[in-house]
């Protein structure tokens, strides 16, 4: 049974009346910065005075948390329990913000939502503040409307998503039966595009891998010297070449996955890259040209020069510097071995005769996905073609890094993230911003998905 008319008009108008913008402006207004003390003490008021509220007005039982790592901050469950024999989704979003960036905004304070047109600028409006309380809202405007929900909900909410949700996987491990689901259903991260409703099952995963070239303490004259002193420039710069070539390619069988599976190529196969006004347009030959721009993004690993360096490039001196140094990331789909990662590496550079440079690697979210034959999948899909004027992109990865594998792999769980943000949102960044239109299409989406969730409860 489709989600009534009587409804979606609910929830167009939560948005059009300027409800929805009230309440984002609200959660807004909390510095949330993870990485600092002073954020620390927002992001505490923002779960005892912002969320628990909302999830208590869902009829939820609320409980904060503190994280087994230091480094991390607490975690907030809300549960609701309507019968065991119904399904049980679980949601999740995270409190936390990165830096506001203030001063930087084009005249306008990151902590003050503030509409511009169809963009409403404020840090959070779309990571993860305005994601969640769409989320949230759902919920509330179904209840209102059918006095139940017709599943049980848990909601997890985190606070150092920013820094790499330390504690994260040790908590749900710990916490696996209070956790306990049939799905989740998320939201985080862009849509392929500001026109296009997307589900992504999974996210890749990445790794830093820094290269180091320390020769020796001192530089020396490029005329006395040249020719005969190791340059460690030229040697890093040949290093890099040795891993992924100067179009883009990898040249390192052990930092690529072993295949792309048919499902993903099939799902993949009508999605178009670069699409919204303002996007840049992909460069042609560069990457693995054998796979399509979407197989590159969403299906397979790349290889990129974040940081690359020596001496001092805006005032050169004639002389060999002693010292080069680079950070490369791997972003890597599901399916990628990277356990040992920077033995790979090394014994690849060593090969191919730069045994000096060192290198060590660091990851922070691991990759995952569900499957994409998953039957939720199928569902999801179903429900939100109905409601939407357009067919839903499913995408089997989302491009960047969010913790998936939590959800996956210790919880075992079919994971939905159902996006309502668009890439040039400016996460990060000053001036990031939320489209109106995607948030009044993201809650007629949210509902529908929540109320066919519950029909299906009715239906078991």
């Amino acid at each position: 049974m489709a989600v009534s008319a009587k409804l979606v008009s609910k929830a167009q108008e939560h948005v059009d009346s300027g409800a929805f913008f009230t309440e984002l402006a609200e959660l807004v207004r909390y510095p949330t910065v993870s990485d600092h003390p002073a954020g620390r003490i927002a992001i505490k008021a923002y779960l005892d005075d912002a969320l628990t509220p909302a999830l208590t007005a869902l009829g939820c039982e609320v409980t904060t948390f503190p994280n087994p790592d230091p480094a991390g901050g607490h975690f907030l469950i809300g549960t609701r329990i309507e019968s065991p024999e119904l399904p049980t989704v679980l949601c999740y979003g995270h409190a936390d913000v990165v830096d506001g960036h203030e001063g930087r905004w084009s005249g306008r304070d990151p902590w003050t939502l503030t509409a511009d047109g169809e963009r409403w600028y404020g840090r959070g409006s779309a990571d993860n503040k305005g994601q969640h309380l769409i989320n949230l809202t759902a919920l509330r405007l179904l209840l209102a409307e059918q006095g139940s929900l017709g599943f049980n909900l848990k909601f997890l909410f985190e606070t150092g998503e920013e820094i790499g949700s330390p504690g994260l996987a040790e908590f749900v491990a710990a916490r696996w039966q209070a956790l306990n689901a049939d799905v989740l259903i998320a939201s985080d991260g862009p849509r392929l595009d500001a026109a296009t409703p997307t589900v992504f099952l999974g996210a890749r995963g990445s790794v830093r891998i820094a290269l180091d070239v320390d020769l020796r303490p001192d530089a020396y004259h490029s005329g006395n010297w040249g020719g005969v002193l190791r340059n460690p420039a030229t040697t890093l710069a040949g290093a890099i070449a040795c891993l992924v070539d100067g179009h883009g390619r990898i040249q390192v069988p052990g930092l690529l996955p072993l295949e792309l599976p048919d499902s993903v190529r099939e799902a993949l196969a009508e999605i178009r890259i670069g699409r919204t006004p303002g996007d840049p347009t992909p460069d042609e030959g560069w990457g693995d040209t054998g796979l399509t721009v979407a197989e590159r993004l969403y299906g397979w690993n790349t290889l990129e020069v974040l940081s690359l360096g020596a001496a001092d490039i805006d005032r050169p001196v004639n002389a060999i510097p002693g010292r080069a140094r680079a950070m490369l990331q791997l972003r890597y789909v599901a399916g990628t071995d990277v356990a040992g990662l920077a033995d790979t590496v090394k014994k690849h550079l060593a090969a191919q005769g730069f045994s000096m440079v060192d290198v060590t690697a660091e990851g922070s979210f691991r990759a995952s996905r569900t499957p994409v034959e998953d039957p939720w999948v199928g569902w999801a899909k179903g429900v939100l073609d109905e409601v939407s004027d357009r067919p839903v992109a499913i995408l089997p990865s989302f491009g960047g890094g969010l913790p998936n594998h939590v959800f996956t792999d210790i919880l075992g769980l079919p994971t939905l993230w159902l996006p309502h943000s668009y890439p040039g949102c400016l996460q990060h960044a000053p001036d990031e911003h939320l489209l109106a239109p995607i948030a009044r299409e993201g809650l007629v989406l949210a509902t529908a998905l929540f109320h066919a969730l519950g029909r299906r409860g009715k239906e078991a």
